[in-house]
C-alpha cells in the first residue's frame, strides 16, 4: 500500500510543476524585429476625426496602386497546371536557377544555375548569408543607418556586429575612412545595400568601385542587398557582383520589390566568385536552404516566365512613378523650415531629418512619430529604428493624393509645433 506522505508530497509536487512557466530559449528571447514590433503592436491610437494615412511600411500592394502586371499573374495562374505541387531541391529547382542566372548573367560576371540558391523571400537570402559567414567571434560591418532585419538576423544568430556611417550630405555614400577603421582580423564580411532602405541612396559606380576597393584591400567578402536592383531613378548604380574582379560577392535578391509582389516569398542569393574563394561557403549555402527545405515551389515554377515575359515598360513606368512621388514629397515638405528631405535616387523611400531644436515638446523622432499619430493620424517610421536619430522615413509607394494630404498634414503639425518667439 502506497504511503500517504509520499502521495501527498508527489501531489504537491505535481501542482508546482504545473504552475512552473516554460521558459522562452535564450535565441527567441534575444530576437528583435523593431520595425515589425512597432507596426503589428502600434501604441498609440490615431486621431479618430482624420484617416489614418500609414507610410510606414515598404508594401507596395497595400494601396492597390502598385500591382504586378498582368504577365506575372498569368505565370503562376498557368503553373498551376504543371507538377510543381511537390518537394524540390532544398535550393531552388533548376528552371528557375537557370532563368535566375540568365537574367542577371553580364559579360564582366557570367553566371550558371549553380551560382544560384533560391530561398524564402530576400530575407531568407540575408539570413542564409549572414549565417554562413559569420560566426560567434567573426562579426559582420553593418550600415548605419540600415534596415533592422540585419541586427535581427545578426542577433538570432549570436554574429556579432559592428556598424559604419553612411553620410546623409554626401547622397548617403559610405564614410569609407570609418569604415576601414573598423576592419580587423575578426571582421568576416561588410554587408552593403544597394539601392538602400531606408535611405533611398544609389551609389555612383565611382563609390562602388570604391567600397570594392577596400574590401579587396582586406581580402574580405561583401554580402550586398540588391533587392531594389534596377529601381534607380536618378544616377548609374550596377550591381556589385558585375562590377567586382576579385571580391567575392553575395547578392541577395528577389521578386518582392521590382515585381511588387512582396507576399509571395521567394528570393535568391547570386553568388559572384571569379577566384573560387566561396567554394566552403557554397556547400554551407545549400545546407542552409535545407533547413526550411526550400522556397515556394509554385512561385519557382512560374520565375522562367516572369523573368522572360515582364515588358519593359512596366519597370519604366514603375521607376517614373517612385521618381514623381519623391519629386511631390520633396517638393511639399522642403518648405517646411522644421524639416530638411533628402532626395533619393532609386528604392521606394524618402529620408527627412527632423529639426527637433525647432519643435515645442518634440524630444527625438519617436515623439515626433507618436505626437504626430495622435494628432493627424500620419504614421511614417521614426529612423531610430534604423540606427540614425531624429529622422524619419517615408514611404514612395503610396497614392499621389494620399501623399499629398500626408505631407500637408505633417507641415500643419510641424508649424503648429514650432517654437514660437519668447
Amino acid at each position: 500500500m502506497a504511503n500517504p506522505a509520499k502521495r501527498t508530497r508527489r501531489s504537491l509536487r505535481m501542482r508546482l510543476i504545473e504552475d512552473e512557466k516554460v521558459l522562452c530559449s535564450p535565441c527567441a528571447d534575444g530576437t528583435l524585429n523593431p520595425i515589425r514590433k512597432l507596426v503589428d503592436s502600434l501604441p498609440i491610437k490615431p486621431n479618430p476625426e482624420k484617416s489614418f494615412l500609414k507610410l510606414s511600411i515598404g508594401d507596395p500592394s497595400v494601396f492597390g496602386n502598385f500591382d504586378p502586371p498582368a504577365e506575372v499573374k498569368a505565370a503562376v495562374r498557368d503553373a498551376l497546371d504543371t507538377s510543381c505541387h511537390g518537394y524540390e531541391p532544398a535550393h531552388g529547382m533548376i528552371s528557375a536557377r537557370e532563368a535566375i542566372a540568365q537574367y542577371y548573367t553580364t559579360p564582366s560576371s557570367p553566371l550558371t544555375f549553380e551560382d544560384v540558391y533560391i530561398t524564402s523571400g530576400c530575407s531568407d537570402a540575408l539570413r542564409i548569408a549572414m549565417d554562413c559567414i559569420g560566426t560567434p567571434t567573426k562579426h559582420i560591418l553593418l550600415p548605419k543607418p540600415g534596415f533592422s532585419l540585419y541586427q535581427t538576423i545578426a542577433g538570432n544568430r549570436g554574429i556579432p556586429v559592428k556598424f559604419y556611417n553612411v553620410i546623409p550630405e554626401k547622397n548617403w555614400e559610405i564614410d569609407l575612412e570609418e569604415l576601414e577603421s573598423l576592419i580587423d582580423d575578426n571582421t568576416a564580411a561588410i554587408l552593403v545595400t544597394n539601392p538602400s532602405n531606408p535611405c533611398g541612396s544609389a551609389f555612383s559606380v565611382s563609390h562602388q568601385m570604391e567600397i570594392l576597393a577596400l574590401a579587396e584591400k582586406y581580402g574580405l567578402p561583401l554580402i550586398a542587398d540588391e533587392i531594389y536592383q534596377g529601381m534607380v531613378f536618378e544616377g548609374e548604380s550596377h550591381s556589385f557582383g558585375e562590377l567586382s574582379k576579385n571580391v567575392p560577392v553575395l547578392s541577395a535578391g528577389g521578386l518582392a520589390k521590382r515585381w511588387l509582389v512582396p507576399g509571395w516569398r521567394v528570393g535568391w542569393l547570386t553568388v559572384h566568385d571569379r577566384n573560387n574563394r566561396l567554394s566552403e561557403v557554397r556547400g554551407g549555402l545549400v545546407k542552409l536552404c535545407q533547413v526550411i527545405i526550400g522556397a515556394n515551389t509554385l512561385i519557382q515554377a512560374a520565375i522562367p516566365r516572369i523573368l522572360a515575359e515582364t515588358p519593359p515598360e512596366f519597370y519604366t513606368s514603375t521607376i517614373a512613378r517612385l521618381k514623381k512621388a519623391s519629386e511631390i514629397v520633396y517638393s511639399e515638405l522642403k518648405g517646411v523650415p522644421q524639416l530638411r528631405p533628402f532626395k533619393p535616387q532609386g528604392a521606394m523611400y524618402m529620408m527627412v531629418q527632423i529639426k527637433i531644436d525647432e519643435l515645442e515638446g518634440i524630444t527625438d523622432d519617436m515623439k515626433f512619430v507618436e505626437t504626430l499619430i495622435s494628432e493627424e493620424s500620419v504614421f511614417p517610421l521614426p529612423a531610430g529604428i534604423f540606427g540614425i536619430p531624429n529622422f524619419v522615413r517615408l514611404v514612395l509607394t503610396v497614392p499621389e493624393d494620399i501623399l499629398r494630404e500626408a505631407c500637408q498634414r505633417i507641415a500643419a503639425f510641424c508649424d503648429r509645433h514650432k517654437k514660437r518667439p519668447q
